[in-house]
């Protein structure tokens, strides 16, 4: 998933992006409101987390215009502000949750995983495909407890997929969300179409995969 960071604490907003890397997040930083917009008005992201310090714009205001510009993210206000009143206008302007600083990363990565579960209607980080068990907080693809060896890349694809259930998503859509920024002068529908294929081979030697549909002229769906 790409997420977008709004953060003038240089040093907060590159360790944020080190760690989320690590668990299989694409980031941009942006250390000011303006950046930020034109960030926003150029690139899709699935997640935003937003500092309310911002040296040139109040971060509710930023907020306020994210929200009108990137009508799909899911949005976490990051702040040392203590007020009730910030966070409850944050919330009632369309923030998902609310972090205070300082906080550890590994909450704010278990924060990301339960808002993209509860945005899907998932409710736990297990979930059933015919047979086959996925594991969405330990990265695992099991059927009757044995693991299928899945790439980075194959599993990406596939819990996207899952968390957008029931939605057919295009090649374009999956692209970007396995390799980030991807212009149309490189894209490849290719790319999706062998990940695909591999991911279907993998399974298909232990049970029935027809909930991955094929949606034809437009990519592919997990239909449940």
């Amino acid at each position: 998933m790409r997420v977008l960071i709004i953060e003038d604490e240089r040093s907060m907003a590159l360790e944020m992006a080190a760690f989320l890397k690590k668990a299989f997040y694409a980031c941009d930083l942006a250390f000011t409101a303006k950046q930020a917009r034109q960030m926003m008005e150029d690139n899709a992201y699935h997640f935003i987390l937003l500092d309310l310090g911002l040296p040139d714009q109040d971060g509710l205001h930023v907020l306020k215009e994210a929200k009108a510009i990137c009508t799909d993210a899911s949005y976490i206000i990051l702040t040392a502000r203590g007020d009730l009143e910030d966070r409850i206008r944050g919330l009632d302007l369309g923030a998902d949750d609310y972090l205070p600083k300082p906080f550890s990363l590994l909450e704010l990565q278990s924060r990301m995983q339960a808002i993209s579960r509860r945005k899907s209607g998932l409710n736990d980080s297990l979930v059933s495909l015919g047979g086959f068990t996925i594991d969405l907080s330990r990265r695992l693809v099991l059927f009757e407890n044995n693991e299928i060896d899945f790439s980075r890349k194959e599993f990406d694809l596939l819990s996207y997929m899952l968390l957008h259930k029931n939605r057919p998503l295009t090649r374009l859509q999956l692209s970007e969300h396995i390799w980030g920024n991807f212009s149309d002068d490189d894209y490849d529908s290719n790319y999706i179409d062998v990940h695909i294929k591999n991911i279907r081979k993998k399974l298909s030697g232990y049970d029935s995969v027809e909930w991955l549909q094929t949606i034809r002229g437009i990519g592919y769906k997990i239909k449940i």
